[in-house]
């Protein structure tokens, strides 16, 4: 039995804290210290833990922002889940309680950060929880030690989850929704994972196409709305797409 809530003191945060090398393989130095957690928990930000009886197994850590039009949003900065736990939900559960304790303040838009490689989290950001994704930034974190991003540029790609959008009530919901018409795709093969650990420079060949790609495609204003899987690859599906706050 999984259980969600709120992190608030010191012991926790530096549970926290030690789940991100567990996970991550992060040096000390690339580490998010206790006093960030402290202070994005005192400034509007979130601090959520997931426990299984008193172990905490997951968390995540999302800090404040204001868009154009002095428009309030989270930017949900880092969330972890240690590997046994990994096909439990444990992700989702820690992901709608930020969108309920956002909703509960009036917040309408989370974003995060996520590389485009990871076909797997792709899925989960777009197809069930309804995320969408305009805009990609490279190598945004530079090199880092985690052996997850086996030392290649962070490329990341942006997605906005608006918590309050008919999207993302209907694909929290279940419902399968209608796709728009697709204009673009860009494939990423399923093996990926692999490849990262036995060939890097294919590695590197795979995500300059896929990062070249999504930038021709944003710059024409498109968005992935969509992820389609197989067997032999993961796919991002681009469509037209307007900005909620744009009619406001």
């Amino acid at each position: 039995m999984i259980e969600i809530r709120a992190l608030h003191n010191h012991d926790e945060f530096v549970e926290a804290v030690r789940l991100q090398q567990l996970i991550w393989g992060f040096e000390e130095v690339e580490l998010l210290p206790v006093r960030l957690f402290v202070t994005a928990t005192k400034v509007g930000g979130q601090a959520f833990g997931a426990f299984d009886g008193g172990n905490m197994v997951g968390f995540c850590l999302a800090i404040p922002g204001i868009k154009a039009k002095d428009k309030p949003y989270l930017h949900s900065h880092m969330l972890g889940v240690l590997k046994d736990y990994r096909d439990a939900g444990v992700g989702r559960m820690l992901k709608l309680e930020q969108r309920r304790e956002a909703l509960s303040r009036g917040i309408e838009l989370m974003e995060w950060t996520f590389d485009p490689l990871e076909i797997k989290n792709a899925y989960f950001n777009m197809e069930r929880l309804g995320a969408i994704v305009r805009r990609f930034v490279l190598n945004q974190y530079g090199t880092t030690s985690s052996k997850l991003h086996a030392g290649l540029p962070t490329d990341r790609c942006i997605a906005e989850w608006w918590l309050a959008s008919p999207r993302v009530k209907s694909i929290l919901a279940g419902e399968k929704l209608p796709q728009s018409e697709i204009v673009a795709r860009i494939s990423v093969p399923s093996d990926i994972y692999t490849i990262k650990e036995t060939d890097p420079t294919r590695a590197r060949e795979i995500q300059k196409r896929v990062s070249d790609q999504f930038l021709q495609h944003f710059s024409k204003g498109l968005a992935v709305t969509g992820f389609e899987r197989t067997q032999e690859s993961g796919t991002y599906l681009f469509t037209h797409w307007s900005n909620p706050w744009d009619s406001k």
